[in-house]
């Protein structure tokens, strides 16, 4: 575990919030605290990858049942411009363009296997086989690709109100862990297609909630 993948969009908006009615140079002190805290005392990398989201996401193309994080609204907080500037010069951090960070993060640790760590607080990305740190509990934990597959089908079932996903309905977490246990990933996939209603809704559920693990390479059902 060499190098860290930092999700750093959630970086800007907890630190942007935090300073909302401090000036600038306080919301990069804190910016630049936090990840010198997270790199010096909390993980033993020699390396770390900064992700930012940019423009374009093939997510909205995808969304029919309802838009793509259409619940989100508001504006942005006020240091979040000038906090994505500065992680772009001071810690050369890579803006993605055309799907999410997220997206991004996934491919790399796909590529570097047990040598990387995804640092995130976001449970989008426990479907990614690895190492993972959550930040804010403090929490280096390790998911297999059993348990990261298992967790994908039980988000399409239970859908994702964050991103305006749609789950079945009547289905929670509870329910969705008694109905995908013990099946195997084909089960898994017919038993989404069933609840869904049918194939096609499935596969709008999957392309929204699949963290991509090669460009361009989007989720394939298993046969």
């Amino acid at each position: 575990m060499d190098t860290a993948l930092i999700d750093a969009d959630i970086f800007v908006y907890r630190v942007a919030y935090a300073s909302d009615k401090e000036p600038e140079s306080y919301a990069i002190q804190t910016m630049a605290e936090s990840l010198e805290d997270l790199l010096m005392f909390k993980l033993p990398v020699s390396v770390w990858e900064v992700f930012l989201t940019g423009k374009g996401n093939f997510r909205y193309d995808v969304a029919k049942t309802a838009p793509y994080k259409g619940n989100r609204k508001g504006e942005k907080p006020k240091h979040y411009h000038l906090l994505r500037e500065y992680l772009e010069s001071a810690w050369s951090a890579k803006v993605i363009t055309g799907m999410e960070a997220d997206d991004a993060i996934a491919i790399t640790a796909t590529e570097l296997g047990e040598d990387s760590v995804i640092v995130t607080i976001d449970k989008d990305l426990n479907q990614v086989p690895g190492w993972h740190y959550n930040f804010v509990k403090d929490k280096l934990f390790h998911v297999t690709p059993e348990e990261g597959i298992r967790f994908f089908y039980h988000q399409m079932l239970t859908g994702d109100a964050v991103d305006n996903i749609k789950g079945v309905r009547g289905i929670g977490p509870k329910t969705a862990d008694k109905l995908l246990d013990g099946l195997s990933e084909k089960e898994m996939w017919d038993l989404c297609v069933e609840k869904l209603g049918s194939k096609d809704r499935a596969m709008e559920n999957a392309n929204l909630l699949w963290m991509l693990r090669n460009p361009d390479e989007y989720f394939k059902a298993p046969e």
